[in-house]
């Protein structure tokens, strides 16, 4: 580079700090201003392989945060206290948490309740992937009380939150459009998850699968170094027990493949039975005419029960599925009432279908009462328990060589793939995290028997099946995705015509005479709508002046055949127009008039997105 080339960039470097100190509402940090300098002089994809980078570093950096200090308290919890006085912890602490979390979200965050990956899928289609700034940290803040003090949920689920926020608002403070607003927010979710589970590949799989699901994308780099930073993070700083990591397992035997094939099928019916009672919990609280608070002390007391008589449902529970898959199934009757009887293997089994089944109530309440977290962890404990329980029922019966750590494995993926609908996530986030890339095959049977009897069950994820049919969030179906992006506020035209219900022939000509519209509204004096009259309804009297002052508007008006609500999507709209038959149709808001929506202009912009989809 020459000198004057190099001087020439100084110069504007400096022109802009000045005019940028000069001009903007508040003065900016200096990492922002050399930000701001490198998104003006980088090219596109130069400034998002940098954005990637410091995404991923920032929303690794929290779920890394997050997992330490939720694993401080168990370890302390679990491991320092006597069994006499856990229970008093057992008692007290997932209690606390779900209330503590219910009353700062209702006097910290103002009672606002939306979490989990569905926020994260509403705001990407019906907000602009413009997520709230208080999401980069409410997530966090909340997750770890309620999972910290022991409430039966998973940090996954906010740590990708975290990290979609952390993503969008980086977006928006340097003024990316929509396309680099969403695959920055992906950026982040990649990173918390990668971060979580020090499983790069499984993070972008999570991205592909839930969160750009029917989004178009080619620009992949952002999401590789976002996984890669918060893979780095979690490897650097995170202790091999905090990890989520196995290392026993025995080699693949193509002999046992009858025992994965029946796996995946047990997997497939628990993963319903889980989003099943996940729902049914979820409308029997929302049925409660209690406040928030009376809703939060009962699921803390039911919680708070079941972490009692069952201790592994208390928190995530990652440390007894490793005991499980470690051989060592036995110690997770230490810390119960059983481990004071005589141990005997039938005991074993019980416990552990008995924490299996009771795991989706206790993850279940602890969300829909007021707690904050996840399906994503007890989706991988739950699998691990129906792993062991099913090699445990095969040896009580008599069959040899089964292969325990590996059914607890795998069977973690085939509940997960079933829960989330993420088959890919599910098997290369278990082939990550036990290293157990030659059990590929195994995972393969499972998660993907399990993934396809889930999609038999229903189409349609569950937890986004009602957000779905209203339209509220992206699916596989790229035309109806289109659609959703356009807001029906932006294409209604405004500067309409329109009559008092009261005027005559004569100043309806008047209002023809000075329009260009062939449709006119007729309202009342509160600006209600009425009715509607064409050109095509007085042409046949429109060369008659005797009638002028005779004939009403009222005469004339015929109602319309449809009425658009501005709260409706586009989906609703065009189906209006295709039942009405007609091309111009009234909006209205609190039934009065504020204009029309024609059907050329929906088309018109359709189009014109369609071209900006299918180029992205």
């Amino acid at each position: 580079m020459s000198q004057f080339s190099r001087i020439r960039k100084h110069h504007s470097f400096f022109r802009f700090k000045r005019d940028f100190e000069q001009f903007s509402v508040r003065k900016a940090k200096s990492y922002e201003l050399i930000l701001h300098w490198l998104h003006n002089n980088l090219t596109r994809n130069q400034f998002l392989l940098l954005s990637g980078i410091l995404v991923g570093c920032t929303a690794g950096l929290a779920g890394v945060v997050l997992k330490m200090l939720v694993h401080y308290i168990h370890y302390v919890i679990t491991y320092k206290v006597h069994f006499g006085t856990q229970v008093i912890f057992y008692v007290v602490f997932p209690f606390l948490g779900i209330v503590l979390t219910t009353l700062i979200v209702i006097f910290f965050f103002k009672g606002q309740s939306r979490k989990g990956i569905p926020a994260i899928l509403h705001e990407i289609a019906q907000n602009s992937s413009l997520i709230p700034p208080v999401k980069m940290y409410s997530q966090i803040l909340q997750s770890a009380i309620t999972v910290g003090l022991g409430g039966s949920a998973g940090l996954e689920s906010p740590i990708a939150v975290t990290g979609a926020a952390l993503g969008s608002n980086y977006a928006r403070t340097y003024s990316l459009g929509y396309k680099e607003r969403t695959l920055l927010l992906a950026a982040g979710a990649t990173a918390g998850i990668a971060a979580a589970f020090n499983a790069p590949i499984a993070g972008m799989m999570f991205a592909f699968e839930i969160l750009l699901t029917g989004v178009v994308f080619s620009d992949f780099m952002p999401l590789i170094v976002a996984a890669v930073c918060g893979s780095l993070l979690s490897k650097i700083i995170l202790q091999e027990e905090v990890l989520f990591h196995f290392e026993s397992r025995t080699p693949f035997n193509y002999h046992n493949v009858p025992f994965y094939i029946v796996l995946g099928l047990l997997c497939g019916f628990y993963a319903r039975y889980f989003v099943v009672l996940s729902h049914k919990v979820e409308h029997f609280f929302k049925r409660l005419s209690w406040s928030p608070l009376q809703r939060a002390m009962l699921g803390g007391v039911l919680v708070s029960f079941l972490c009692v008589a069952l201790p592994p449902l208390f928190g995530e529970g990652y440390a007894a599925v490793k005991s499980l898959a470690s051989g060592h199934g036995e110690t997770i009757l230490q810390n119960s009432f059983f481990g004071y009887l005589p141990p005997q293997s039938w005991m074993l089994l019980v416990f552990t279908g008995c924490v299996c089944l009771l795991k989706a109530f206790a993850t279940s309440i602890t969300i829909q009462s007021g707690g904050n977290g996840g399906n994503f962890a007890p989706s991988l404990f739950a699998g691990g328990f129906l792993g062991f329980f099913f090699a445990m029922l095969c040896s009580e019966i008599g069959l040899k060589d089964v292969p325990v750590t590996n059914l607890v494995i795998v069977g973690m993926a085939g509940v997960m793939s079933g829960v989330m609908y993420a088959p890919l996530t599910a098997i290369f986030l278990i082939a990550e995290s036990s290293s157990g890339y030659d059990l590929f095959i195994p995972l393969m049977i499972v998660a993907t028997t399990s993934y396809l009897m889930a999609k038999w069950f229903s189409p349609i994820s569950p937890e986004i099946k009602l957000l779905a049919e209203e339209g509220k969030v992206f699916t596989k179906a790229h035309d109806s995705n289109i659609l959703l992006m356009l807001k029906l506020e932006e294409l209604v035209e405004r500067d309409i015509q329109q009559i008092d219900i009261n005027s005559n022939l004569r100043e309806l000509i008047e209002i023809v005479k000075q329009g260009q519209h062939n449709i006119i509204a007729v309202v009342n004096a509160q600006q209600v709508l009425e009715g509607v009259i064409t050109l095509d309804d007085i042409r046949p009297i429109l060369f008659s002046p005797e009638l002028y002052d005779t004939v009403t508007v009222k005469k004339l008006m015929k109602a319309p055949p449809a009425v658009v609500s501005l709260k409706e999507n586009i989906t609703l709209v065009l189906k209006k127009f295709d039942e009405a038959h007609v091309w111009s149709l009234p909006v209205v808001q609190d039934k009065q008039l504020i204009g029309f929506i024609s059907k050329s202009s929906i088309l018109s912009k359709y189009r014109l997105l369609l071209q900006e989809y299918s180029e992205g």
